[in-house]
């Protein structure tokens, strides 16, 4: 049966009456329902974002100095702590691969995530004994002091070397004991044979009488006598600044870096130039060392020689500027200083 529209019309318009009539009858409820749903949706909301934002849950940082570096991360893992590894040597190879020190301490608390600085060892610089033979012995001893420096408990100590003649350079060690290899698990004294140079050699005693003050450093420089300096202000007929006598003349051989006096005459008047002789007491060696002398002011430096010595009383005639500094330097070591007045 078809409708006619009016008809169509007056049905809708009568649904919507009794729709409304509905509502209005069953007002509190639906307003009850509404409102516990937005309470709901507030809760669920509210809920959620505390959730989102709540930090990582507080934790104790174990304490893992002294414990080896695998079971120091296991144990940080554990707790969900992030280590942060810095390497060290130290003076003991036993203590390679354990943990030296931590930040924060065992037993803080901290948050979830946190980064933990282990310092882990490397154990010791050195582990086992090297070979010295052919080398130098005042380089070697020089690098072991400046490898423990600051070491309390250094691995390798030299013991006082034994001398003996031979064809190598002075200085060059011929032996040592330990050998080669030798692992290093306490402090290890090495003992070492060291060379003096051929004993037999001799040199020609050089002529230094008359020499002025340059030609005499560059024969110093390369003489192998050792010459004990004094000096006395030049009488009338000398010539101010050289050498006027020497112990032993030049026809004579002695074995090398024999020890001789010579005299020296200085100005009478020293200027801003002055001349003297430059004066140290020192160890004695038991071959030639090399020994530098220089002169400095504001800085600024001027080599006087370089000459070989074998310590003790050691003499050197310069010239330098006054109020300047003398120093003596060995292998690049300052001995001794002076000032010049």
């Amino acid at each position: 049966m078809k409708l006619e529209p009016k008809k169509i019309a007056e049905n809708l318009k009568k649904g919507g009456q009794e729709t409304l009539s509905a509502l209005e009858q069953n007002k509190k409820p639906f307003l009850l329902v509404v409102v516990l749903a937005l309470v709901f949706m507030f809760a669920i909301c509210w809920i959620t974002f505390f959730a989102t934002v709540r930090g990582p849950e507080q934790v104790m940082v174990p304490n893992v100095e002294g414990k080896d570096l695998t079971t120091a991360l296991l144990e940080m893992q554990a707790k969900e702590l992030y280590p942060k590894i810095q390497l060290k040597y130290t003076d003991n190879p036993d203590d390679a691969g354990k943990i030296l020190s931590q930040n924060p301490e065992g037993g803080s608390i901290v948050k979830a995530g946190r980064r933990v600085n282990l310092t882990v060892s490397r154990g010791a610089i050195l582990d086992h004994v090297e070979n010295y033979i052919g080398q130098n012995f005042d380089e070697v001893k020089i690098n072991l002091q400046t490898m423990f420096t600051g070491s309390t408990r250094p691995l390798i100590v030299l013991a006082e070397p034994s001398y003996k003649a031979d064809q190598s350079d002075a200085g060059t060690i011929l032996a040592q004991e330990p050998p080669e290899g030798t692992i290093i698990s306490n402090p290890v004294t090495v003992k070492l044979i060291v060379s003096r140079g051929p004993e037999y050699e001799n040199t020609r005693v050089p002529k230094i009488t008359g020499l002025d003050f340059k030609q005499l450093m560059t024969t110093l420089a390369s003489s192998k006598i050792v010459f004990d300096f004094t000096g006395h202000v030049a009488a009338d007929n000398e010539k101010e600044g050289t050498v006027t006598s020497q112990e032993k003349d030049s026809s004579q051989y002695l074995p090398n870096y024999s020890r001789l006096t010579a005299e020296v005459a200085l100005p009478k008047k020293q200027d801003d130039d002055v001349m003297g002789i430059f004066s140290a007491q020192l160890p004695n060696y038991p071959y030639a060392v090399e020994m530098t002398l220089e002169s400095s002011k504001n800085g600024v430096k001027n080599t006087i020689v370089t000459l070989k010595h074998t310590g003790g009383n050691v003499t050197i005639p310069y010239i330098a500027e006054k109020d300047s500094e003398l120093i003596l330097s060995i292998a690049g070591r300052t001995v001794a200083r002076q000032m010049v007045e």
